[in-house]
């Protein structure tokens, strides 16, 4: 029996169908304007279409924008306290130290990276309104992408953004290059102003890995490491000797044109109890979103991470006891600083895995966009690792979820009085550091 399709809207979608005479219907495209206006009158008015993707926190919110070859990259940050001192120079600290063209092991991209404040600061403070910042991209060579217009390059996001939209933007890569942190870089610049300054709470991180030079642990201590230590060389290992093999390591595939990943490590020191709500949002796993979603990640391990798996309970369990100041402390840290999702005042510690730059200068197989098999040799300039460029991007990612979850915990456990008997203001640990 022929049936017979009446035209209906696809909300959101690239078809209709309408009816025909062999039952089957024709494709046309909609009109979603009618097709969102059909839709709001008939079942809502309060339909929406939001863009995903951009922006992160709900408190302190970040927004990115911009692509690698585009007029420049910046964010927009919401929620910003009022009445704090900003300036551009207080970004360009750590705009620097992401930048590129730093050191042989870095891409040879000439960008000074400046920033420029166009919002939300008002006579060096902020007012409490959106603060914008825009970095210009001056450096552009469109013409190295030629070849990557018709051509996926292997493990790059060329062919998922395809996949995706349908189309994309071909120099740099788009939104995918890792030119989009310098967004995230500027916004962790005043994420971390604000928790110095609130609660004491430092954030630094370190290469401790480069392709197969592993840092062991004890080397560094954790306690004492300072942001000069890890600054000191240009691979970020806060071991001398250690450093030099990883360059040693990232110099060796650099001249033949290849490239290799590694590991970041991250810690955070006086953070305040109380931080993290369960379930869905555990502090850890919203670090491990915002770490994850930085280019280039393969892995996130917090606290013991998977070498806990090994340990028994008895062996891996952070025991309780009473320091000189009355505080209940763990003498051992395997938890990572976080318990219940809910960080217990120790230090933070997680550690990242990037794995190799996908870009390289050899030949590799590859899929044409018009599906033929084909050979490239991809063109520009690229990281031959990415991880010493990647600290500050991870302590950047690190700040705006802390950020956003002291403003949470003040939010909710912190507007009226405290229970004494259990929980902490969250400015004593910036107290204590002063007494």
């Amino acid at each position: 029996m022929a049936s017979s399709l009446s035209t209906k809207s696809f909300i959101g979608g690239a078809l209709s169908s309408s009816s025909s005479s062999d039952g089957l219907g024709s494709l046309r495209q909609p009109d979603l304007r009618s097709s969102v206006l059909h839709f709001s009158n008939r079942r809502t008015k309060t339909f929406e279409i939001k863009a995903a993707g951009s922006s992160y926190g709900n408190y302190f919110r970040v927004t990115t924008f911009g692509e690698s070859h585009g007029g420049g990259v910046g964010c927009i940050i919401d929620g910003c306290p009022p009445r704090i001192p900003l300036s551009e120079a207080d970004l360009q600290v750590d705009l620097d130290r992401r930048r590129p063209g730093q050191s042989r092991i870095t891409t040879p991209r000439k960008e000074t990276d400046t920033a420029t404040i166009y919002s939300g600061v008002a006579e060096g403070y902020t007012t409490g309104s959106p603060i914008m910042v825009m970095v210009p991209n001056t450096d552009q060579r469109g013409k190295d992408y030629s070849e990557m217009s018709k051509a996926y390059r292997p493990s790059h996001a060329d062919a998922t953004y395809d996949f995706k939209y349908g189309t994309r933007s071909v120099e740099g890569g788009g939104r995918s290059s890792a030119r989009e942190t310098i967004g995230r870089v500027a916004a962790g610049a005043v994420a971390k102003k604000l928790l110095k300054a609130y609660s004491g709470t430092e954030i630094l991180a370190y290469v401790s890995q480069a392709h197969n030079v592993v840092l062991p642990e004890d080397l560094v201590d954790h306690e004492t490491l300072t942001l000069e230590q890890i600054e000191s060389n240009i691979c970020r290992c806060p071991d001398p000797e250690y450093a030099e093999k990883m360059i040693a390591a990232i110099d060796a595939v650099r001249v033949r044109g290849d490239s290799v990943g590694g590991v970041v490590t991250c810690i955070v020191r006086n953070l305040p109890r109380g931080l993290g709500s369960p379930v869905f949002d555990k502090l850890e796993a919203e670090l491990a979103k915002a770490a994850l979603s930085l280019p280039a990640t393969k892995g996130f391990e917090f606290g013991s991470g998977f070498a806990g798996t090994l340990l028994t309970g008895s062996e891996h369990n952070d025991e309780f006891y009473m320091d000189q100041q009355g505080r209940v402390r763990t003498r051992t840290n395997r938890s990572g600083g976080i318990q219940g999702g809910i960080s217990n005042g120790e230090i933070i510690n997680m550690r990242i895995g990037f794995k190799p730059t996908s870009t390289i200068s050899r030949k590799q197989n590859t899929v044409t966009r018009d599906k033929k098999e084909t050979e490239l040799i991809a063109r520009g300039r690229h990281d031959p690792c990415v991880v010493p460029r990647a600290v500050p991007m991870v302590e950047a990612a690190v700040a705006m979820v802390l950020i956003d979850q002291l403003l949470a915990q003040y939010a909710q456990c912190q507007l009226f009085p405290i229970n004494p008997e259990f929980q902490e203001p969250l400015q004593q640990l910036k107290h204590e550091q002063s007494v």
